[in-house]
């Protein structure tokens, strides 16, 4: 299984001692500056900033290149979409299919394959450095605020959580599944894209049937122990400690540098 995120990888390192809701802050500010970024020197400062943080927190790099594996049909996709259609500068053209791959095309490629890229693996260290109990408490305390106008932020964070946790089960259990089927003589790469739909099918319903049974195993659990969703106490207080303040700081010092090459320097 390849998947990283809704995976926790045990480990004492810093980042796995940052308070959660650091952690989630600093992630979605990650995200918008990946969006953000768009010159050769942003993609450099973040792709170094997030190999340090893979690093620091004892990951195996094989572990996290491996996890792209399965992304790589959306890298590819995307990326032969911006190739073909972004207009500009010609570099080859394809008469037979009027296809023109142009220089901005080529740029603009790399550019969303990188970024998407950034995306998966911070997305993925969140998780990764995060246990789901944490990040559920974590999330709950962000949207806290919310409780005044009756937003029920417990069974939000809960269902966010458990989606999350339950991404690499599903993933285990698809790949379960197509063994089973391959090893029956199903073949899942032979044939047009109508054929591979039809091939597909008994790979989906299984699927479907083994997720709702989960929920509905999971949903009787959760009644048994009479979780209600309502305010409940925490065996661990989350607290703010001088760690967190160094790692925002360290993140903030990091972003002004990427923002100052953004927009303040010409390259």
């Amino acid at each position: 299984m390849n998947i990283l995120i809704g995976q926790y990888f045990s480990g004492k390192s810093p980042v796995h001692r940052l308070d959660p809701r650091i952690k989630i802050i600093l992630t979605i500010v990650y995200l918008m500056l990946v969006f953000t970024a768009d010159k050769a020197v942003s993609y450099i400062i973040l792709t170094v900033y997030t190999i340090t943080l893979v690093i620091i927190c004892g990951i195996p790099i094989r572990l996290m290149l491996r996890s792209i594996r399965p992304m790589l049909w959306i890298f590819f996709f995307t990326a032969v979409v911006n190739l073909f259609t972004v207009p500009g500068n010609t570099f080859f053209s394809i008469p037979f299919f009027k296809l023109t791959v142009t220089y901005e095309g080529i740029a603009a490629a790399v550019s969303i394959s990188i970024r998407l890229l950034l995306l998966v693996e911070g997305a993925s260290l969140l998780t990764l450095t995060t246990k789901p109990l944490a990040l559920t408490d974590g999330i709950e305390r962000l949207l806290s605020p919310l409780r005044k106008i009756k937003v029920p932020t417990q069974e939000i964070a809960m269902m966010m959580t458990i989606a999350i946790r339950f991404i690499p089960t599903l993933a285990e259990e698809a790949d379960k599944i197509c063994k089973a089927q391959l090893a029956r003589g199903a073949s899942f790469e032979s044939g047009n894209i109508i054929n591979r739909a039809k091939v597909a099918i008994p790979l989906i319903i299984p699927l479907l049937i083994g997720a709702f049974r989960r929920a509905d195993a999971l949903a009787m659990a959760m009644d048994a122990r009479c979780y209600n969703g309502g305010k409940r106490t925490k065996m661990h207080e989350m607290k703010i400690t001088e760690l967190d303040i160094e790692a925002s700081a360290v993140f903030a010092v990091c972003a002004a540098i990427l923002l100052i090459a953004e927009f303040a320097i010409e390259f």
